[in-house]
């Protein structure tokens, strides 16, 4: 027996004592915040029988805790199994219980989990294609808000050009110029001189003609 202390003590997280024909071993999985254990369970073996407490948390089911501590127990046994006698029936018994219990346990709500899953995932890859979508729609916009924003500021600079001078301005403006070249006027002279566009200083001559204000020659 002393050769088995020494190995059981020789495995990691494990606290190992030995009082007679009790073997006790103790494992602490976690701690709290506190350093108290709150995740743990104790194995007491006996010579013809063998008991195991564990804690179970708030956070765990019960279900899948046992599943778990029946796994550790199992490796226990196969380091005990020359110094200890086990009944191989009962504890294919006991693991086939415990087994058909998680599998019961588990089933039902894995089963609803992976179609909730199923159902999430078409609707992201519906939702991606949308993205992708949207993110090539949006970049057209941009060229598109860009373009606009281009032919909007020569429009503005345009009707600025257009707006620069009222009629009656321009009207003193083309009598004056006639009056200083010999009675005539270079209509793409004039725009260009007083920063207007060609058609506005054309609609003003035929404003003028029209009114009687000027005649045009042959």
């Amino acid at each position: 027996m002393e050769n088995l202390h020494d190995i059981l003590k020789s495995l990691p997280l494990y606290y190992v004592d030995m009082e007679g024909e009790v073997l006790t071993l103790a494992r602490v999985e976690s701690r709290n915040i506190h350093k108290i254990p709150y995740l743990f369970y104790i194995v007491e073996m006996k010579s013809d029988e063998a008991t195991v407490s564990y804690s179970i948390p708030n956070n765990t089911g019960e279900i899948l805790r046992r599943a778990s501590i029946l796994r550790d127990f199992s490796s226990l046994i196969s380091l005990v199994s020359e110094y200890y006698t086990i009944d191989q029936g009962k504890l294919m018994q006991y693991i086939t219980s415990t087994l058909d219990t998680t599998i019961k346990g588990i089933s039902q709500p894995y089963s609803t989990l992976f179609n909730q899953y199923n159902t999430m995932l078409v609707d992201y890859r519906a939702v991606k294609r949308l993205n992708v979508e949207l993110s090539a729609s949006n970049r057209n916009l941009i060229v598109q808000t860009s373009q606009l924003t281009e032919e909007n500021k020569k429009m503005s600079e345009e009707l600025q050009k257009l707006k620069k001078y009222s009629d009656e301005s321009l009207m003193v403006m083309v009598q004056d110029w006639i009056d200083v070249h010999n009675n005539s006027i270079d209509i793409n002279q004039f725009a260009k001189t007083y920063g207007i566009t060609i058609p506005r200083a054309e609609e003003i001559l035929d404003k003028m003609v029209s009114m009687g204000y000027l005649e045009m020659k042959g």
